[in-house]
């Protein structure tokens, strides 16, 4: 199938309606197969994704050096996502402090992805998070000048508040905000987020746009989870939250069963089919990734988005995104 493009924000940004997000690859689910990451990277160049998304953070930085190997002789017509100062990292990758939105460490930041990328720009760039200490004026006001030295096309902020999207947008246009977003994950319909892009133009990109994979069924219990999986610490996947949030699961496997289509196909149509949404769902493997693909090609009518609207409602799943230390550092 060929994956439909659209404009991400009001700037030029152009990208398939679903990227990859490349975060398991190196880091946090699991143990890492590069050779597979890789072919899966190509495998995405095959089937029309164009939007690839990364971060210094992880691996800390084997991430982006991965994405940087994969994309070799690939790199024309594809869009290079990633993000920094959602912490702060030493030249060796150590963590030594939280989210860092300082001129100074973000022309840093740059520097560093452009060469583990192996590319001379970016085109697209988050503030990973928002630094309290730092204005988020101050910050794009660095980031304003990396675009117009030429190693940055478009700018986006992640996790951020109404008041900080409008802050940094007022300094330097935002092409994009990032956040996660999923049937279990519904919190920017009603903070403002999406009022807030949608009034001014910007994109929004759906990170976890499957739960971090519970929205497919294949994790009913953390024992199906590999060793080493930073899913074991999250609070949706606690044995004291499974229960209600299976019971939801159940919900969209039942539709999805009346619709002949997988579970996991039916929650990110539905996350495709809203406004101006660009998804990325993350996965390091071929298979998940021409599943994630091949849900694209699947349309909700407007009664049965309503259905899966109403049958998992905003606030429904149980327990935080994150650990309470993530959940610290996102404007909610």
């Amino acid at each position: 199938m060929t994956l439909r493009t659209h404009k991400i924000g009001a700037h030029g940004l152009v990208s398939s309606v679903e990227g990859l997000g490349t975060m398991g690859m190196t880091a946090m689910y699991g143990t890492p197969d590069e050779t597979e990451a890789i072919r899966t990277v190509h495998r995405a160049v095959e089937l029309d994704v164009t939007m690839f998304d990364t971060a210094d953070m992880y691996g800390p930085f084997s991430g982006e050096e991965l994405l940087g190997r994969a994309l070799k002789g690939r790199r024309d017509g594809v869009v290079v996502a990633t993000k920094g100062g959602g912490v702060t990292l030493d030249e060796n990758g150590r963590f030594v402090g939280g989210p860092n939105g300082s001129p100074a460490y973000l022309r840093a930041c740059v520097e560093g992805s452009l060469r583990r990328l192996g590319t001379d720009h970016i085109d697209l760039y988050y503030l990973h998070r928002v630094d309290p200490a730092v204005p988020v004026e101050e910050t794009f006001g660095a980031l304003a000048d990396l675009v117009t030295e030429g190693k940055l096309r478009y700018l986006g902020i992640s996790e951020a508040s109404p008041a900080s999207i409008r802050a940094a947008h007022a300094t330097a246009p935002l092409s994009a905000v990032q956040t996660e977003y999923s049937l279990f994950s519904r919190g920017v319909e009603v903070n403002g987020v999406l009022d807030t892009v949608r009034e001014l133009g910007i994109g929004f990109v759906a990170y976890a746009p499957l739960g971090r994979g519970f929205l497919t069924g294949a994790v009913r219990s953390v024992r199906d989870l590999p060793a080493h999986d930073f899913r074991r610490t999250s609070p949706r996947f606690a044995d004291t939250n499974l229960a209600q949030n299976l019971s939801l699961l159940d919900r969209i496997v039942a539709t999805a069963d009346e619709l002949g289509v997988t579970a996991g196909r039916l929650a990110l149509a539905w996350v495709l089919a809203q406004e101006g949404v660009t998804a990325v769902p993350g996965t390091k493997r071929r298979t998940w990734l021409e599943e994630n693909v091949a849900a694209a090609a699947v349309r909700l009518d407007p009664a049965t988005l309503a259905a899966l609207s109403a049958a998992i409602p905003v606030g429904a799943a149980a327990g935080d995104r994150y650990a309470p230390m993530g959940m610290a550092s996102i404007q909610e």
